[in-house]
């Protein structure tokens, strides 16, 4: 399409050819073109006045016309019929329905504020709708917006900026209380981290009482084993190398020596096995005494005192 608007511009007003005329060098102008073309020729012309010369703006070649001048050109009635035709099809068309082939939107339904054809009004999902012509509902409501402003008055406007700035200073008044109340928050379940962090450390060292008590009643017992140990382990290394002395004097020393130690070894008791047992014990204490502590009974929350009882339990060989 923009290559035939093209082809249908004049070359000298660069607009669609009106009245085309066709000069003898076969080129068409606007009729009105040449005329403005003939004038400026005219004044320049040592041509008889009974012709009357014109050059073509294309292709430069001067033609005579009659004295009537561009009149007398010949219309290009094809390129009329054609420039008309396209005109009429550059046109914009009206809009066709959606739904109805080929149909035009020439029906304005006022409930749903579309245009709609006669068979979505009659027989389509517009059917018993009220409608109107559109350009009469247009110049009906056209006035409908300055009514609307006018309603919007400065009194209005005053009052929700007023309502504003009471919504804005109450909303920072419930902000501030929050903030209030997460601080009372804060401080209350710090001071319960507090309560609950000294009841343990109680706790602790209560268990690190017992423990001392435990370390107490083995350590001395292990403590003496591995002496007896150690003990026995040097004797049999002391052993022999008493077996390998070759001086009579010495080795009967140390035959001697020996053999003091080795009773001694053999004699010396041995140390009882004891079972000891914790009470109270931890889980069954805080189940029994913390499980229905209450929040304000954190405080006297009660710590037990851990005690090693002692189990019977069988002696050890050679006890």
């Amino acid at each position: 399409m923009e290559n035939l608007e093209e082809d249908l511009t004049c070359s000298v007003c660069y607009s669609l050819f009106a009245d085309p005329r066709v000069l003898p060098c076969s080129h068409t102008f606007c009729k009105s073109c040449l005329d403005n073309v003939l004038q400026v020729s005219a004044v320049y012309s040592i041509w008889r006045p009974l012709r009357l010369p014109l050059k073509c703006p294309n292709c430069r070649s001067v033609v005579e016309l009659p004295p009537t001048g561009v009149d007398a050109l010949p219309i290009n009635v094809s390129l009329r019929a054609i420039i008309e035709k396209f005109q009429k099809d550059s046109q914009p068309r009206p809009p066709s329905c959606p739904e109805h082939h080929r149909q035009p939107l020439n029906v304005y339904c006022v409930q749903d504020r579309q245009l709609i054809c006669g068979f979505c009004l009659t027989v389509g999902q517009h059917q018993g709708h009220p409608i109107d012509d559109l350009q009469a509902a247009f110049i009906r409501e056209r006035q409908v917006p300055t009514h609307l402003l006018g309603r919007l008055s400065d009194h209005r406007l005053a009052e929700v900026c007023k309502l504003g700035e009471q919504l804005e200073q109450e909303k920072a008044s419930c902000e501030g209380l929050v903030r209030q109340d997460r601080q009372a928050v804060e401080q209350y379940f710090q001071g319960l981290e507090l309560v609950l962090s000294r009841k343990k450390e109680a706790f602790m060292g209560a268990l690190d009482t017992a423990s001392v008590e435990v370390s107490l009643a083995y350590d001395p017992l292990i403590q003496r084993l591995k002496e007896l140990q150690e003990e026995q382990l040097d004797l049999l290394s002391l052993g022999s190398a008493v077996e390998d002395e070759d001086s009579p004097l010495v080795f009967l020393e140390k035959v001697y020596l020996f053999r003091e130690r080795v009773e001694a070894l053999v004699n010396a008791p041995l140390p009882r096995v004891i079972s000891l047992s914790i009470t109270p014990r931890a889980a069954e204490y805080l189940e029994q005494h913390w499980a229905g502590v209450t929040i304000g009974e954190l405080e006297e929350g009660p710590v037990p005192r851990f005690f090693c009882c002692a189990k019977p339990t069988h002696s050890g060989d050679g006890s």
